[in-house]
């Protein structure tokens, strides 16, 4: 009986540690870091959305139903988290204050809901009591504080994503932003566009490896996405410093590099496999010859001025593309992005 009521202790002790620990995480901690707990809840109404849409061929059905998975899976977290304490401090009460489990499950319900209609009258369970309640409304608290912050920065990204269908059209394309470029403002003004979309990705990355659930939340509209978003804008500086015949501009590099390394650093948070060091053509890439000879022909008949070399322009472009393009099938698959040009495989599970 003593060894299992040590093993009770020790296990309940963990578990509410481990629930803390989670919720920490989530919602406190400012930096990526692996949660079993968030991952768990996550995945789990994640396959029971997938199995709601696998007999939809309609996209936008798929992605009206899609849109519910990211503010149910955060709105069950709390549920689970206080699930997990009560299970850990009904273990807790009935070592510390022997009384049957029945009655320690009460006191420790009654204590993380704040309700008061079960106590014990001793020091152990008064301080059992309080630090259950404090832990309960702290969890209330932290996820009242979480979604104002997360919020706001899906309405940061989603106005960048609604701003970049008037300059790429939608589904957006990297030929169709150089084109109207070309034939409104004028290509000389993509430079001061290359500026503002790396501070887009360098937020971009901030924001969905501390705020990971921020990864699933749709964009309002089903053909728009964060992640078309980031692939057009790549692809749109790629091919303007491989094949476009403009002076070098170091903010489209750096725009590249930023939006790469956001990127890589959000896949990173999702497990997805990447070339850390990619060369082409050792890497190979998703967009063919014929796909990237086709866009140059496209633009030649509108006036965009083009290099001469086609060729040297596609390996260019490649070697720019090359630490990016492995990315994109799985963040794709991830977040059941939209049909866009260039968008490699849309394998969908």
């Amino acid at each position: 009986m003593i060894i299992l009521q040590v093993s009770a202790l020790i296990l309940g002790t963990a578990l509410i540690g481990i629930t803390l620990l989670s919720a920490v995480k989530t919602l406190v901690l400012p930096r990526s870091a692996p949660d079993k707990i968030f991952s768990g809840v996550f995945r789990g109404i994640r396959w029971f959305f997938d199995l709601l849409v696998s007999q939809s061929k309609d996209y936008t059905k798929r992605d009206r139903v899609m849109a519910y998975f990211a503010p149910v899976s955060l709105f069950m977290l709390l549920p689970v988290w206080m699930i997990l304490l009560t299970l850990g401090f009904t273990a807790v009460f009935w070592v510390l204050d022997n009384v049957p489990v029945y009655q320690a499950f009460r006191i420790s319900t009654s204590s993380l809901l704040t309700l008061g209609y079960a106590s014990q009258e001793s020091l152990v369970s008064t301080v059992l009591e309080f630090s259950a309640a404090t832990f309960g409304l702290m969890l209330i608290a932290l996820l009242i504080a979480y979604l104002p912050s997360m919020y706001s920065a899906f309405s940061r990204r989603e106005a960048a994503v609604k701003l970049l269908e008037v300059r790429a059209g939608n589904p957006p394309s990297a030929e169709e932003m150089i084109a109207r470029y070309n034939r409104i403002h004028g290509l000389e003004q993509l430079g001061e566009q290359w500026a503002t979309w790396e501070l887009w990705f360098t937020e971009l990355e901030e924001s969905h490896t501390s705020l990971s659930a921020l990864v699933f939340f749709r964009s309002p509209q089903p053909g728009h996405s964060w992640v078309t978003t980031a692939i057009t804008i790549l692809d749109a500086a790629a091919l303007t410093l491989a094949a476009i015949e403009t002076p070098p501009d170091a903010r489209a590099a750096l725009c590249i590099r930023a939006g790469y390394l956001a990127l890589r650093g959000i896949g990173e948070s999702f497990r997805l496999p990447y070339p850390i060091d990619p060369h082409y053509p050792d890497d190979p890439i998703s967009v063919s010859w014929e796909e990237f000879n086709s866009a140059l022909d496209a633009l030649e008949e509108i006036g965009v001025p083009l290099k001469d070399d086609r060729q040297h322009a596609y390996q260019d472009f490649a070697g720019w593309r090359v630490n990016y393009d492995r990315l994109i099938p799985g963040l794709v698959e991830l977040t059941m992005a939209p049909a866009a040009p260039w968008t490699g495989e849309r394998a969908y599970r």
